[in-house]
Formats: C-alpha cells, structure tokens, sequence
C-alpha cells in the first residue's frame, strides 16, 4: 500500500507504514498501471534455487501453524524447484476463482493496486530477495507475494472479499482514506489471524511467507492477540519492518467479506475524529485472544 500516484513515472512509491528504507524495483519498465513484464527468463541458476529454500523451508513450518484453507492451496503454486511462470500460474487461478498474477516492479501506488484488485489481478512482485536476506526482506519479494498470497486466492470467498477490497479502496482513494484501508489490508490480509477449532492459525501473507513471524504472531507472549473490530483496525498504526506487536483476529472468512460490504464512507468520518492508535495500544474494549 502506497501514496496516491497513480501514474507510473518512473519512480518508487513511498509507504504509508513506519519504516526507514525506501522501495525498490525498475518502476522505469513499468507500464501507466504499474504492471510489467515478469522476464521469467532473466532468472538465474542461484535465483530458483533461493526459491525454493524459501519455499521447503516455510513449507514445513505451516502444519499447526497455518490455517487449513491455506495448506490446502499452497500446492496450487506448483514445483518449489523454480519460480513459477505468472502466465501458467494465471491459468489455474483463473479456472479456480477468476483471478489472475501480473508482474510489477514492487511497492506499487495504492489507486493502482485497487484498481488491479477491482479486476481480480493479484500484483507479484517481480524480483526476489538476496541471499542475505533470507530470513527476512523489508519489502514484499517474489517469493512473499506468491507463497503468501496467492494460494488463498483460490478459496473463493477470500477471493471475492479481495475485489471487494479493490473497489472499497477506489472509493477510498476519491474520500482521502486510503491509509484507514491500508491498516485493513495491514491486519488482515498481510497480518491476520483465523480462530479455528484446533485454536489460533494464520492466513496474513506477512506471516505465512516469513519463520520468524509465523512462530512469533502464534507462540510468543510478547505480542497482543485481539479480536476482529474494523474500526479498531482503522485507527491502528503498524510497523513494515518489524514483528508486529498486534494481530487482529478474525473467525471466519466470511466475516472478512462481511466486514467491506457496508458503505465505509460514514466510517472514515467517525475514524478520523477519533485519532490513531500506536500499534501496541490496548482498549478496556478490546477482545483479548
């Protein structure tokens, strides 16, 4: 999620969250939507077989960890030998649930990646991590966008609360609220996590492509575990590198889908009265997990 650009102009978008590293990418070869070429080709040896420590490695920590609908998809992705192919990846996605991957050279501005949403097309970023970064990038790689967040693309109602997000975060964009959306896409999407019968699992793409965090948001005592409150979540403030010190946490998927159905526009209003919350704040209202 990024600033209000909404024409590429060659340069990196700045970000909404706290952070002290500025965006990276070629956004030179993107096109006016951001989107690009992903040059599969361009590749190396070294680059694929990155990916695929990173994929067997998280692969392994999602039994007990992440929720059921996610392990069940994350196949969907296809050989952890290479980096998948968008164009063959898009095939499936789309039989499954409508969707489609486009290319793009990062962090990209929050109309453009509304926009890609509204039309069911799932921005991937197009470059992967260095070595050294293989515990953790600041910013969301290949490997984050496709082991992250694409498998619950193919559980249709995720699919569908992710258009709708889209077409809110259009609305937003004209209402100047982008970064009370932002927040949601923060604590959900990126950092949520799911009550399930057998307890707390994860589905946020933040947690699910990075180790450190899954163990983190899940079995450490340090951070707080709430439950599910849009308003709440609009008011709160995150960190982009870092563990986060709060997860909100949601009962069902449907009650994503739910959450973006009314019209916010009378949200936003009560939100920004209200003021911001830092990310550890806790309320006498909150549901503690």
């Amino acid at each position: 999620m990024t600033s209000n650009k909404s024409v590429n102009q060659g340069v990196a978008p700045v970000t909404y969250g706290d952070g002290t590293r500025p965006p990276r990418g070629d956004y030179a070869s993107a096109r006016a939507d951001y989107t690009c070429d992903q040059h599969w080709e361009r590749y190396t040896p070294q680059e694929h077989a990155l990916y695929q420590r990173l994929y067997e490695r998280q692969a392994a920590q999602l039994p007990g960890l992440a929720c059921e609908e996610f392990i069940a998809a994350v196949s969907q992705l296809g050989t952890p030998q290479e980096i998948p192919r968008f164009d063959v990846l898009s095939v499936r996605l789309k039989q499954a649930t409508g969707w489609e991957v486009v290319a793009v050279p990062g962090l990209i501005p929050e109309e453009a990646f509304f926009g890609l949403l509204a039309q069911r097309r799932f921005p991937v970023t197009a470059w992967i991590r260095r070595p050294e970064e293989f515990d953790y990038v600041v910013e969301p790689d290949v490997f984050h966008d496709l082991f992250g967040h694409v498998p619950l693309l193919f559980n249709p109602v995720f699919a569908d609360y992710m258009q709708a997000y889209g077409a809110g975060g259009l609305k937003a964009s004209r209402l100047q609220a982008c970064e009370h959306l932002a927040r949601l896409y923060w604590y959900t999407v990126e950092f949520g996590l799911i009550a399930t019968p057998a307890g707390l699992r994860a589905y946020g793409a933040g947690i699910l492509s990075s180790t450190g965090e899954l163990r983190h948001s899940l079995q450490s005592p340090a951070p707080q575990r709430l439950g599910f409150d849009v308003e709440r979540i609009m008011r709160t403030q995150y960190r982009i590198d870092s563990f986060q010190g709060t997860y909100f946490v949601i009962t069902g998927f449907e009650q994503l889908f739910e959450a973006t159905a009314p019209d916010f526009t009378p949200l936003y209003e009560r939100v920004a009265g209200l003021g911001e919350l830092s990310a550890d704040a806790r309320l006498a209202s909150d549901t503690v997990y």
